[in-house]
């Protein structure tokens, strides 16, 4: 009986002490089991902050890639037209349009007598095969007639720069030079130059069209200028491209 009594007082603290602790124990494993309702709002605002400062960043980012691409399409043809000329030994032209506010590049050989290239085979879009939908980017140039420049660029907003009217053209001759008429005596290489060329050589220019204006140039540019009357050509951005 005294042994008993014995064991049962010095159990009973014990046993008492081992259900506190386990309450304890699982009182903290329940509270730690997830985030509560303040921890899971902090965590969405820190979210949103994080992408309020990324998002336009990665826009710009985009931007400059999309101008990019399309820029080299447009040295592309330029070259191709520049490269079938000598390979042909024959004049050939890269004309540049705007139709419904896409973007349009032909090369074909330049005929006797300037014929517009009408035929609808020949164009393609400028953004094709780039995922770049209409109204994304927006070309522009300082052309005005055949390789023939003006001071300013004018982009798609421009009247006289659409699918119905002349397109803005380079031609190339048999030597991959421009197609210029030059005299020894009256007009020389500068001179012809200096008045179909400019200052700033012909500009053909790609830019990111403004957000809901498919006509209006953005501020991120990308262009070819073409500077001598040999043909050689070189890429430009932004400000460059004005």
């Amino acid at each position: 009986m005294y042994s008993l009594f014995l064991e049962n007082a010095i159990n009973k603290p014990i046993g008492n002490k081992l259900k506190a602790q386990q309450k304890i124990y699982l009182h903290t494993t329940h509270s730690s089991a997830g985030f509560s309702l303040v921890e899971m709002l902090a965590v969405i605002v820190m979210i949103g902050v994080l992408a309020a400062i990324a998002a336009p960043n990665w826009i710009a980012f985009v931007n400059r890639q999309r101008a990019s691409k399309a820029n080299d399409v447009v040295l592309s043809a330029i070259r191709d037209a520049q490269n079938e000329a000598t390979k042909q030994k024959r004049r050939y032209s890269v004309s540049f349009k705007t139709d419904n506010n896409i973007p349009q590049v032909a090369i074909y050989p330049h005929p006797q007598g300037y014929i517009l290239p009408s035929d609808s085979n020949i164009w393609r879009p400028l953004g094709e095969n780039l995922d770049i939908s209409p109204g994304q980017i927006v070309i522009g140039t300082n052309i005005t007639s055949e390789n023939t420049s003006s001071s300013s660029v004018t982009y798609a907003s421009n009247p006289t720069f659409t699918a119905t009217s002349k397109p803005q053209t380079i031609t190339f001759d048999h030597t991959g030079a421009l197609d210029l008429l030059v005299k020894t005596k009256s007009d020389s290489i500068t001179s012809v130059q200096t008045s179909k060329l400019g200052t700033k050589g012909l500009i053909v220019s790609v830019a990111v069209a403004k957000p809901g204006n498919p006509t209006q140039e953005s501020n991120v540019k990308r262009c070819v200028i073409i500077k001598t009357i040999l043909g050689t050509t070189k890429t430009a951005r932004d400000a460059e491209c004005s």
